[in-house]
Parts: structure tokens; C-alpha cells; sequence
């Protein structure tokens, strides 16, 4: 089992950003108490099992705009249930995360941290309505390396409108200079999300492909070996295994407002409205999935990661594609399995499969 629990303070909303997230911080403590009821309640009726929840990911919002001490009832709750080897990840700002905050929470188990980044750039931080800068970055890294940390994730985000490669030159610029103090980068493309401010205005971006490439292979040559479509990793080691259990389609548990599980073919929806949350924590919107879900999941998910498509699981039809995919280069089959060799078709291959 896999474990996702979101916190949706921030201490501001970014422009590009349709996340569930709140910028005060009246309903925390009533928050935490609804966060317990809500895994308590699914541990129970899952039957989840000692030692059996692989990974843990508190994502949001901002988790690090709260304070560490919030996570401690939780983390007692959860502690019999996590594996002896689990990775535990969160998310935090650079601004907010200071040594303390990070100290407490390595104390509390926390093994991953994925710093919030977005750009070195002070004009595209503005931008993007980031609250940090450069400086803060740095700083946040060098703490996390001083405290120990052995997997630390980057956020970046290109295809801007102020994109173009004089820009990206400068973001891999700065990227050279801590690529020592970081094993992971998560660079994503980015999406104007309906409910976004960057939605309500026009020409925010760039929709540049040969930008993407260029980003991409410099990653690469960086030494970020790309896993997923926006995902790289220093070796196999760092490679992100809660979300690599999406992209496998693993059961997991997600609690907390707006957050989303998948157990055993259906897919279970929390309540997007905080008083609602406060109110029911352990309701579920449930989504049962039909095969054809699945089979249009499994091809999506696969083809934009490492992970692959299973042979078994391709009609006839499917297959006869798959295998002109391979003949035109675009896919590799090995041990019962079609990989993608460009990610940044994967959709367009994931529809001409499932058409």
C-alpha cells in the first residue's frame, strides 16, 4: 500500500496552481484532527496490514507552512503501519522550510524532501507568483544536505512565456552549480489549469517543442537520466518509488481535502470543500472503473514512464500497432513488454493504441 495525505495551506497561491490550497491558517487545528479520523477510519476498513505501507507522500498546498509538531499525532497513528525501509517523502518551499522545520521532521521520519523551486530566475519567480528567490534555494539545499537528507528532489517549470534558451541557458546554469547538493529533478512543461489564475488571461505560454528537447537533453547531459516524462534521477536509486506506483498502478490511499485513492478497481474521491471535509473526513465519491478504464490507464501510465505496457494485456489489434511502433523505433519490446523511447509522445502513442 502506498500513502498520500495532502495539506492544503500555502502562504500564498501560485499563478499557475488549481490545487486545493488555502492561504489562512483559521481551520488548522480542526484540519489535523479531521486528517487523523480520515486515515484512522481507512486503516481500518482497508485492513491495512502492519509494516505494509510502502510509501508516504505529504504533499498540498505547502506542507512546510505549517508546523512539524501537526505531524506528529499522525505519524504516531501511522508509525505500526509503515515499512522498515518505507520512503517518506513531503514537499516544502524554500522560503518556509527552514533548518528547524526540516530537522523536526527528519526526526519524525522524513527521508525525501522535494523542494518547490520553479526557476532560479528572480523575473520568472515574479512570474510564476513564487515567494522565494535564488538565495533561499541554495540555502534550503545546503540545509538539507547538512541535516543529512540522501534524497532531495528539485521542482523546476518551462514553457513559460518568458521561456526562450537564453532563459533556460541561465536555469542550467544555476543547476550546475548545486547539482552535487541534489539526486532528483522533476522538471514539468507548463499546463494552464482551468481553475488557475493563468487561466483567466491569455499568452502565459510559450508552446515551444523544440525548447522541451533542448531543456530535456540538457538535463540528461547534466547527468539527470529522464524516467518519466517530467521526472530525472541520478541513478535507479533515486528514482521517486511512490510515484513510480502510480505509473504501476498500485493501490493507494490518498486522505485529507481533495485527495483521491485507488483500491481494487475504483477510485475514491474526498470532499473538495474544506467545511464539507471538516464535517465527514472519511466520506468517498466513488468511481467504480470498468475494464476499458483500466486498459486506457495501464496504456497512458505506462507509456510516459520507465514502467512499460504489458503485451497480456493489448488486444490483437493492439498489438499488430504496437508491433508497427517497433518497427518504426518509437517503441522497444523486451520481456514481454513495450517501452516508449519518446516520452514526449506518449500520449499521442497512447491514443493511436487505444484508437
Amino acid at each position: 500500500m502506498h500513502l498520500y495525505i495532502h495539506i492544503p495551506f500555502c502562504e500564498s497561491k501560485c499563478h499557475y496552481c488549481a490545487f486545493t490550497s488555502l492561504k489562512k491558517h483559521d481551520y488548522e487545528n480542526r484540519y489535523f484532527e479531521a486528517l487523523y479520523e480520515d486515515i484512522s477510519f481507512h486503516l481500518q476498513k482497508l485492513n491495512i496490514k502492519k509494516n505494509s505501507i510502502k510509501t508516504l507522500f505529504i504533499g498540498g498546498g505547502t506542507p512546510s507552512a505549517v508546523s512539524a509538531k501537526n505531524f506528529e499525532m499522525i505519524l504516531t497513528l501511522l508509525e505500526p503501519f509503515l515499512s522498515k525501509n518505507i520512503e517518506f517523502s513531503s514537499e516544502a518551499n524554500p522560503n518556509s522550510a527552514d533548518i528547524e522545520w526540516l530537522k523536526a521532521m527528519k526526526n519524525l521520519g522524513l527521508n525525501r524532501i522535494s523542494f518547490g523551486a520553479q526557476s532560479f530566475h528572480p523575473k520568472k519567480l515574479e512570474f510564476l507568483g513564487r515567494i522565494h528567490d535564488q538565495k533561499m534555494i541554495f540555502k534550503a539545499l545546503e540545509n538539507v544536505n547538512k541535516l543529512g537528507f540522501k534524497k532531495i528532489n528539485l521542482d523546476l517549470i518551462y514553457d513559460t512565456k518568458l521561456d526562450d534558451k537564453k532563459m533556460l541557458e541561465f536555469e542550467l546554469e544555476q543547476l550546475k552549480q548545486i547539482k552535487n547538493l541534489i539526486t532528483h529533478l522533476s522538471a514539468y512543461n507548463l499546463t494552464i489549469e482551468p481553475l488557475s489564475a493563468f487561466a483567466k488571461k491569455e499568452h502565459f505560454k510559450k508552446n515551444a517543442p523544440y525548447l522541451m528537447k533542448f531543456f530535456i537533453q540538457e538535463l540528461q547531459n547534466l547527468g539527470f537520466l529522464q524516467y518519466e516524462i517530467s521526472n530525472f534521477a541520478k541513478n535507479n536509486v533515486q528514482i521517486c518509488k511512490h510515484n513510480l506506483a502510480y505509473w504501476k498502478g498500485l493501490d493507494y490511499l490518498g486522505c485529507g481535502l481533495s485527495a483521491v485513492s485507488c483500491y481494487k478497481n475504483e477510485r475514491f474521491y474526498t470532499a473538495k470543500n474544506l467545511k464539507s471535509y471538516l464535517q465527514n473526513p472519511i466520506f468517498r465519491d466513488v468511481e467504480k472503473l470498468n475494464q476499458e478504464d483500466l486498459n486506457l490507464e495501464h496504456l497512458f501510465l505506462g507509456l510516459r514512464s520507465i514502467v512499460g505496457i504489458k503485451e497480456c494485456k493489448l488486444s490483437k489489434i493492439q498489438k499488430e500497432k504496437a508491433n508497427l511502433l517497433v518497427r518504426e523505433k518509437k517503441l522497444k519490446f523486451e520481456k514481454g513488454r513495450y517501452y516508449n523511447l519518446n516520452f514526449l509522445i506518449s500520449d499521442e502513442l497512447a491514443l493511436y493504441l487505444s484508437s
